[in-house]
């Protein structure tokens, strides 16, 4: 992905505008703000004010200040100080508000404690067997079907969903529509009744999953946490139901963003393909320098101010909403030399794209793993592999917080014949 067209948003007055063209591309932007307004105000497509926090020191400090809250019912008097139209207000249902990234401590420490183990480094080193068949599995039904594909719905979806369902306990039947709940829940544009209407029909499909796990338990991580909710001062209902809404959404968000990001860059980039599929080995490395270089979240979900706080030198008053640019601090060229050059061999450790500190993804170490998987199948499987589309037909998801792509045609394989002769 080529980061650095004009006008990449639009500024009104001393307001960033996180519009449709900030969705296209923020890094003209981000790179604007942070030579000239590195802490810079802002206003989210439903007209939130917020604060933008985009040098990477800043990013980091501003990520485990413990002043900068989470807890949903703190957020919820912060927004009764930006009141919205009606039309514009989403209306989140309770059960899917009370989970880890909507909580401080010590709530937050309990309920990570409660799921923390299903995602050691040792657990999830023994899921790759299953991740590799899955993969397997998706390559192989690519490969016997049409030579064009969006290599999002036949690859990068269904890969990592597949695994937190699995992991979950989650039926097939009612993936695609998680899915398009998914997307709706996390865009940005101006349709808060669809976005109520998805948190409304995801909270009754989960209730009634969680009550299913209840009365017929078995051997999966969903069952495991209702069992949890049982005791009081574990778990309540909403928590349970929350925390399977949080686990299925990041379980699957993360992973799809980061094969289809990190494919689109591959592809624009052929010397980096062909240095790639040279050298498998660098995989890993490979996977590190796609998160931060076009990582799957591009703005860490909201914080707000519980007292006056001040962050790379610009005071922000108590009540304040504050995004941190994970994308932008990943991009700082203080902390990564040419970080807008995409270069397999960097040491890009460090990178923001998890967040840090208290709310560092705890699902970073499956998200690697998929993603490694995902790269090495297919480049073995598919060494014809090129974008279907010119690179401007391409069109990004309506998400101040996810940086994805809506689809990714891809052509699997040369299907020219051959020369006259």
């Amino acid at each position: 992905m080529e980061h650095g067209r004009s006008g990449a948003a639009r500024t009104a007055g001393t307001v960033v505008e996180l519009d449709a063209a900030f969705f296209a591309d923020p890094y003209a932007l981000y790179a604007r703000l942070r030579a000239e307004d590195p802490v810079a105000r802002g206003r989210t497509p439903v007209g939130l004010p917020v604060w933008l926090v985009t040098r990477y020191d800043d990013a980091r400090a501003a990520l485990n200040d413990p002043r900068l809250a989470k807890d949903a019912a703190g957020f919820a008097r912060v927004l009764e100080r930006h009141p919205l139209p009606a039309e514009r207000r989403t209306v989140f249902a309770q059960e899917l508000s009370r989970h880890m990234l909507s909580s401080d401590p010590p709530d937050h420490t309990r309920l990570r404690k409660l799921v923390s183990r299903a995602f050691t480094m040792r657990a999830i080193a023994g899921m790759r067997p299953r991740i590799e068949a899955i993969a397997t599995e998706l390559a192989d039904r690519m490969a016997a079907g049409p030579p064009e594909v969006d290599l999002l719905d036949a690859f990068a979806f269904p890969l990592p969903m597949s695994v937190i369902c699995d992991l979950l306990g989650v039926p097939d039947a009612e993936r695609g529509t998680f899915r398009r709940w998914s997307n709706t829940l996390l865009s940005s544009d101006g349709d808060a009744a669809a976005r109520t209407a998805a948190g409304a029909a995801m909270a009754q499909y989960l209730t009634a999953l969680v009550a299913e796990k209840r009365a017929r338990p078995a051997d999966d991580m969903l069952s495991a946490i209702v069992a949890a909710s049982a005791d009081a001062d574990q778990l309540s209902a909403d928590e349970t139901v929350a925390m399977a809404f949080l686990l299925l959404v990041a379980g699957h968000e993360t992973t799809v963003n980061l094969i289809g990001n990190g494919v689109l860059a591959l592809l624009r980039r052929p010397d980096r393909l062909a240095e790639l599929r040279a050298d498998p080995e660098l995989v890993p490395r490979a996977v590190e320098e796609f998160l931060r270089f076009d990582g799957p979240v591009n703005l860490a979900t909201f914080r707000h101010t519980t007292e006056d706080v001040e962050i790379g030198g610009v005071p922000i008053p108590a009540g304040e909403v504050v995004l941190v640019a994970l994308a932008s601090a990943d991009h700082d060229p203080d902390h990564y030399p040419s970080a807008e050059d995409l270069d397999l061999h960097r040491d890009a450790s460090g990178h923001l794209a998890f967040g840090f500190g208290l709310h560092h993804c705890l699902g970073a170490p499956l998200a690697r793993l998929e993603g490694e998987v995902a790269f090495r199948t297919l480049l073995a499987r598919f060494p014809d592999l090129a974008l279907a589309v010119e690179p401007d037909q391409l069109s990004w998801r309506a998400s101040i917080l996810m940086r994805g792509l809506t689809r990714l045609p891809v052509r699997l394989r040369d299907t020219a014949g051959p020369g006259p002769g």
